[in-house]
């Protein structure tokens, strides 16, 4: 007897499949056959709900997308942690995890897929700033950051991070890098009129040792 599924169970039923077939073989290794045969689906179920392979890895680019902005929202509500360390901790929730997390980020970042790699910047640009800011006016509550515009400077803070220290944009040797983030580091402190120092724990957060901030 044929099983019949609401429309999305099936539809997470292929994005569970095809991630773990991406995560085996990458985009461009899986066949729709492959995704059939996985599922055990007709060809005709696949294409009802969705219009190809392309909109599959949207639809699962936009599933690791609510994952990444819920586990940083997660972060951010925990009020146990104390507020620089929860910065830091929000900003490494941004990292996708999963079994395909390296196929779908190496997807995303060919040339002709600028639109999906787009699509990933416009979540982060537009999300995590709003529970940045939450975290920035806790701060100012209790004296360790003083600034009229805790929303800008945390848009700011995300737009230079998710651009300038993505490898496809701006090419960096390590010695660069390491300057790039003790500068970035040093600049967000003076954006929320925080003591000079206070935040260099952030360096943590992109493998950096407090070696370097004496360098």
């Amino acid at each position: 007897m044929r099983v019949v599924k609401k429309a999305e169970d099936r539809k997470n039923e292929i994005l569970d499949a095809v991630d773990e077939l991406f995560g085996q073989k990458g985009f461009d290794g899986t066949s729709t056959n492959d995704i059939l045969e996985k599922v055990g689906i007709a060809r005709g179920t696949l294409y009802h709900h969705f219009k190809s392979k392309e909109d599959i890895m949207d639809a699962l680019i936009d599933r690791y997308a609510v994952r990444l902005i819920d586990g940083a929202q997660e972060v951010a509500a925990d009020k146990s942690i104390p507020i620089v360390e929860r910065i830091i901790r929000v900003v490494m929730a941004l990292n996708l995890s999963g079994r395909s997390s390296e196929q779908i980020m190496e997807h995303i970042h060919k040339p002709q897929n600028a639109l999906m790699h787009q699509k990933i910047q416009k979540v982060i640009i537009n999300g995590v700033p709003p529970i940045l800011t939450e975290i920035i006016r806790e701060g100012i509550q209790q004296g360790l950051f003083s600034t009229p515009f805790p929303y800008e400077c945390m848009e700011m803070v995300v737009i230079y991070a998710s651009t300038v220290f993505d490898d496809d944009l701006v090419v960096m040797t390590e010695k660069e890098r390491s300057s790039r983030i003790v500068a970035f580091v040093c600049n967000v402190e003076r954006l929320l009129g925080a003591e000079s120092g206070s935040l260099m724990d952030v360096m943590g957060m992109f493998g950096e040792g407090d070696e370097s901030s004496r360098d």
